[in-house]
């Protein structure tokens, strides 16, 4: 079952979480290969899709916010954008928008960001907005300082989270079709809680960037972590063979009913909605010209089909409610 851990360093400015999503990523790798439209995503999109997945997750729980977070990753490859969304109980969805060919071995250059202008976007989007509020969002692009493009999902957040909150990041995420993992080490900001909305900008934490001693001493070895234990290896093994020599505090794990798990806002009620938003007309239209009405959901991948005899009761189904006399929908 899919799991998330966090952890503190006794006595040290430095957490840590790892999360591991088992049941949660291999149902949005079902629901998208089981769509006849467009099958399973590419094997790069798909390890790209779990490492943002993965670490929206972290990310959504490092923070204290009631809203979605997307995170997003867009440029000007085959993979015009790809999408995750993490909500404050943890609930998670991605997609990703293909426009060409993704070859087998592509990295994330060759994917989104083939003309170094791709771009990494984290969008904080609140469920109770105050009149006139906006989401806050952040940017940043795929290269570095000196203009290199980064290959790697987890250097191009190391570099927003060290922009937006000046906190000292490592992450190490990975991805395949049965798990999408990520471990995740931070430096304590030394005043107030951390945020991804930039609240966190003081003198005092711009001149610990990079120098804290102990945050780089464990920095170092979670950055030691290879793919393949992360993907094979339970929580307990990882800290401890990382972390054998440190002092760690661990809170309960969110496993179960509180686990990170796949969620989708979209339902047959509210496609039906959709269709009947369309009018008789158009959708007798579309019944004869094809047989059935086949709609998919571009979040999660999942299929809706109806048929005539669906469609007449999505059309008739208001007039059972009307008042008597009454044989019109206002």
């Amino acid at each position: 079952m899919s799991e998330l851990h966090k952890f503190l360093f006794d006595g040290l400015p430095v957490r840590g979480m790892i999360v591991r999503l088992t049941d949660a990523w291999t149902e949005v790798l079902a629901r998208r290969a089981a769509n006849s439209a467009t099958g399973a995503y590419p094997v790069p999109v798909r390890e790209l899709l779990g490492e943002m997945a993965a670490a929206s997750v972290l990310m959504q729980s490092n923070i204290k916010f009631n809203g979605a977070l997307v995170l997003q990753v867009f440029g000007d490859g085959p993979v015009r954008v790809a999408v995750a969304e993490a909500q404050p109980d943890l609930s998670l969805r991605v997609t990703a928008t293909l426009v060409g060919e993704v070859p087998e071995e592509a990295r994330l250059s060759e994917m989104v960001n083939v003309h170094n202008k791709g771009r990494c976007a984290i969008t904080l989007d609140p469920k109770d907005k105050f009149p006139g509020q906006q989401p806050y969002q952040g940017v940043v692009p795929l290269f570095d300082d000196h203009g290199h493009k980064l290959e790697k999902l987890s250097s191009v957040l190391e570099h927003y989270m060290l922009q937006s909150e000046q906190l000292d990041t490592c992450l190490v995420l990975a991805a395949d079709d049965k798990v999408a993992a990520g471990l995740l080490i931070q430096r304590l900001p030394l005043e107030g809680e951390g945020n991804l909305a930039g609240s966190l900008r003081s003198a005092a934490n711009e001149d610990e960037i990079g120098l804290n001693e102990h945050y780089n001493r464990i920095a170092l070895l979670a950055g030691s972590l290879k793919r393949e234990e992360l993907l094979t290896l339970d929580v307990d093994t990882i800290l401890r063979r990382l972390f054998w020599e440190e002092k760690v505090v661990r809170f309960e794990p969110l496993q179960g009913a509180t686990a990170p798990r796949f969620a989708c806002s979209c339902s047959r009620e509210r496609v039906g909605q959709m269709i009947r938003g369309l009018g008789t007309e158009e959708v007798e239209s579309i019944l004869a010209e094809q047989g059935q009405i086949e709609v998919g959901c571009e979040f999660c991948g999942q299929q809706y089909h109806f048929d005539a005899v669906d469609a007449a009761t999505l059309f008739t189904r208001d007039e059972h409610h009307l008042a008597p006399g009454t044989k019109t929908v206002q």
